[in-house]
């Protein structure tokens, strides 16, 4: 396989793979930890692959390559005997060692330096810690190893460093020994019984307070968990801890799988590109999703931290006892793992509101990349850089194609699946295919057409239409799928697609029927392998309501023509949530794109309001359901079906219809608000997680809408509320709609969190938000502020992501100041951490999708980012694709 460090800039491509001409099966590492200079000693058992292509023993053999970047040799040797420098070379990122035996011990000793790696790949310095991100190829710049997948050793791992600087050194598996040194450091052992590549390793160094737990499994191993973060949040880890034993019991009841290590830990660290990484028994989180409190974290945040707590221990099995063969192969163990964390958390709050926001995340990230210059499968062709291929396409989309197997065999014969998945791969690097084989083979079914979901690039269209024949009183719903063009899709043909049906009476009420040959029912379940299909029911009285793609069972848009009264009948009577949001999503989308190509003035909105009325009259019996459905549309998610984008237009058009809703519905929206919020102190429990966010949805709705009853309950919400999902609630609902208290509330909240840099990007985000020209110039005040700082990934994302990506009308200012100042945040990011400057460069995309003025500022900006000297693979590969999307070079 083609890696980055052979052709840093020429494309790698899935057909190209191959295995490697040697493996390696144990790894030991002496590492002697210094921020400034640490030296790694690695001892390798490596071994020909005598099934690759060239490597037989013969003469002419393949030479030993092992990958490394950044590196300073200081000595190889094979077999104890020493090489001198003419017997191996190092070119670019590979370290090239000639005469190397079928079976051998190679040595290597290397300088690195943490302290100058600000891009957070490898070994770094995060405050006084020093600690590793390693996925997807970061392991090169620790020491010179076979830095893919597929190549899966045992690691013993020895670290040496000052104790009273790093009294914890932790690293993957078991604690074999510790003791002391001379000169007053220490050193720790640690032994990883389980093969594992190197994308897996981790190590920890640092002054951390620790909060320790047990669990018992199923089979009865007691097992530690040790919690590490800076001493004086200690008391912040009682939630994680709490969401990872619900995770461990949860997983051996859903799939069987039981935790195999004696110890599992888990550290936090502000210092973080990702939001977690799965290393085997040493997860690494970003501290966002592992430390909190009622007076600091949100509901939301406590949600996130279940999940994400919940993801990385998944990947235990999947992405760590099986991985991936090659990174194309990244969504077997991600959109697997992702898949597992949301129907975990659905188990754990609200299974509808739960898929609502899935569905909705999808429509929101994923979708626009489907139609985006980084358009690609779930099972990528090829890339430039590995790190790119992150990306909601391959989480998000992937977690669906999981949850299309689990809609087709159900839960049960998904189940067969995963056990019969695990039988045969556990401790193997294996492909997607793997993974359908072992689906289709443990439920006795054909899946060879699913396949195909792995290869087609973007997001699948299904037009529906309908007929009504009153005579017969039949009703026939043809569908018809279809692909986007690309060269991918050539030849394609159609996919294998499951579609939740049902019909409702034109009041509302659920309709028993027949379908073909299945008995009736209130909804039915088909599956589509045709380009066309026609279904049929019968014995009507009267033409029904189609509630189509109930539960979201495919990744598909939908294409058809329901009447506003069809769609808000469903809005408000659908027996299915999502298909209830999803109507509610459509049918205001449908009213503000009429408003925006009506100058503002909104069409008739009777049918979204008589839906609004039902929804709030029956809010007691689904808080959180009636809080999802009050959402309306972003801007964003307007902008994205229109071409050219007119940002003021589509502003005005969303603040009429919420000023409209509010009005229409202020005695129903203000009884919601003097019910009040969960009386008792604050705690995590659905119900309660439930009234909060109807509340919140409400208060933003009627302080936008200037009611002084609202305005007043916000103010006396701010400073009596006795959580952060209070207290912020109102802060967020004051600053973005503008009132005039908002700007002693932003200060009093900064003196109260100063010293918190995780309610501080809270800080930074809400004001980022504020959809005024002002904005701009706002965000280059913050910067500015103590507490920010472009060389942690959360204050970028807290900041300029959150302005870039989320205020389309101050990001778009007519003069351009918006996109100069993020091309200029871009560029300076790219020389520290080429990761979150990629990322953040996405947000022009779409310039040729704005109107001349605003299409030439962000073409300027993909331009100056393209031409700077020294840019990275990450970002070179965003801004080329952005500037191709249009036909430019």
């Amino acid at each position: 396989m083609a890696l980055k460090g052979d052709s840093p800039r020429t494309p790698i491509q899935r057909v190209d793979y191959r295995p490697p001409d040697w493996w390696i099966d144990a790894v030991e590492l002496t590492l002697a930890l210094d921020p400034a200079a640490t030296r790694v000693r690695a001892v390798l058992e490596v071994r020909r692959n005598a099934e690759a292509a060239g490597s037989a023993s013969a003469t002419g053999a393949a030479p030993l390559e092992l990958h490394g970047s950044g590196l300073m040799t200081r000595r190889v040797a094979v077999d104890g005997q020493e090489r001198p420098a003419g017997e191996w070379t190092v070119q670019g990122e590979t370290l090239r060692i000639a005469g190397v035996p079928d079976r051998a011990r190679v040595e290597t000793e290397v300088e690195i330096a943490p302290s100058a790696n600000t891009a957070l790949e490898g070994l770094y310095q995060a405050g006084a810690s020093l600690l590793t991100q390693c996925e997807a190829e970061g392991f090169r710049k620790i020491t010179w190893f076979l830095d893919r997948p597929d190549v899966m050793a045992t690691f013993r791992v020895r670290l040496e460093a000052d104790r009273a600087r790093y009294p914890v050194l932790l690293s993957n598996g078991n604690l074999l020994e510790h003791g002391e040194l001379d000169d007053g450091r220490h050193y720790a052992v640690w032994d990883d019984p389980f093969r594992k590549p190197a994308y897996l390793f981790a190590l920890v160094a640092g002054d951390l307070g620790c909060k320790e737990d047990r669990f018992t499994t199923a089979s009865g191993r007691e097992v530690a968990l040790k919690f590490y973060s800076e001493r004086a949040n200690i008391d912040r880890l009682d939630h994680a801890i709490d969401s990872l034993k619900k995770a461990m019991a949860w997983d051996e009841q859903r799939f069987g799988l039981e935790y195999d290590l004696d110890v599992y830990h888990v550290v936090a660290t502000h210092d973080f590109n990702m939001g977690a990484m799965e290393n085997k028994s040493l997860n690494i989180f970003n501290a966002k999703f592992v430390l909190a409190d009622p007076e600091t974290a949100t509901d939301a945040d406590y949600e996130a931290i279940e999940s994400v707590i919940a993801h990385e221990y998944f990947h235990n099995w999947t992405g760590n006892r099986v991985t991936c063969r090659d990174w194309f192969q990244l969504t077997l163990k991600e959109g697997l793992t992702v898949y597992r964390d949301q129907e975990f958390s659905s188990d754990m709050q609200s299974r509808a509101v739960k898929r609502i926001q899935d569905v909705r995340d999808l429509m929101a990230r994923q979708f626009p990349e489907d139609a985006g210059p980084m358009a690609h499968p779930v099972r990528p062709e090829r890339y430039l850089e590995i790190n790119n291929f992150y990306t909601a396409t391959v989480y998000e989309k992937g977690a669906e194609v999981v949850r299309m197997y689990a809609t087709l065999l159900g839960e049960d014969g998904f189940r067969r699946g995963m056990d019969l998945y695990f039988e045969r791969h556990d401790g193997q690097a294996v492909t997607c295919d793997d993974f359908r084989r072992a689906m289709a083979d443990a439920n006795g079914v054909e899946l060879g057409q699913f396949e195909r979901w792995y290869r087609q690039v973007g997001t699948p269209v299904l037009k529906v239409e309908t007929r009504f024949d009153e005579d017969r009183g039949t009703f026939e719903v043809d569908l018809e799928q279809s692909l986007p063009l690309h060269d991918d899709n050539q030849g394609l043909g159609p996919l294998h697609l499951p579609v939740e049906l049902g019909l409702l009476s034109r009041d509302g009420q659920a309709l028993s029927v027949p379908l073909a040959d299945a008995p009736a029912s209130t909804s039915h379940r088909v599956e589509l392998r045709e380009r066309r299909t026609c279904l049929r029911f019968e014995k009507l009285d009267a033409r029904p309501v189609l509630s189509m793609l109930r539960g979201f069972t495919a990744p598909v848009r939908l294409v058809d023509d329901p009447s506003d009264d069809d769609l808000g009948c469903l809005l408000a009577f659908d027996t299915d949530p999502v298909a209830r949001w999803l109507a509610g999503r459509r049918l205001s989308t449908r009213i503000l794109h009429a408003a925006v190509d009506n100058n503002g003035e909104l069409p008739n909105v009777r049918a979204l309001g008589a839906a609004w009325q039902h929804m709030l009259d029956h809010a007691d019996d689904d808080p959180a359901l009636c809080a999802a459905l009050l959402e309306l549309p972003s801007e964003v998610d307007i902008a994205r079906d229109r071409s050219p984008v007119d940002v003021d237009a589509i502003h005005r058009a969303r603040e009429a219809l919420r000023h409209n809703l509010s009005e229409r519905m202020a005695g129903r929206l203000d009884g919601i608000l003097q019910k009040g919020l969960p009386s008792g102190p604050w705690r995590f429990v659905a119900e309660d997680v439930a009234r909060r966010s109807l509340f919140h949805a409400v208060l933003r709705l009627r302080v936008a809408h200037a009611d002084p009853s609202a305005v007043a309950r916000a103010l006396r919400l701010f400073g009596r509320a006795d959580n952060m999902t209070d207290r912020f609630g109102a802060l967020t609902a004051m600053v973005l709609a503008g009132r005039s208290a908002a700007g002693p509330m932003l200060e009093q909240f900064e003196r109260r969190y100063a010293d918190n840099p995780l309610v501080m990007d809270k800080w930074f985000t809400v004001q980022a938000l504020v959809p005024d020209r002002g904005t701009v110039d706002r965000v280059r005040e913050l910067m500015k502020h103590p507490a920010f700082s472009l060389r942690n990934p959360n204050k970028t994302r807290a900041l300029i992501g959150a302005f870039g990506m989320h205020n389309p009308v101050a990001f778009h200012r007519s003069d351009g100041a918006g996109h100069a100042l993020v091309g200029e945040v871009v560029r300076e990011l790219d020389r520290i951490n080429p990761q979150v400057a990629a990322r953040l460069a996405t947000v022009f995309n779409r310039w040729s999708d704005h109107d001349g003025r605003r299409a030439a500022s962000m073409k300027a900006q993909l331009e100056a980012i393209r031409d700077q000297k020294g840019l990275s693979p990450d970002v070179e590969e965003i801004v080329t694709a952005a500037l191709r999307h249009d036909g430019q070079s």
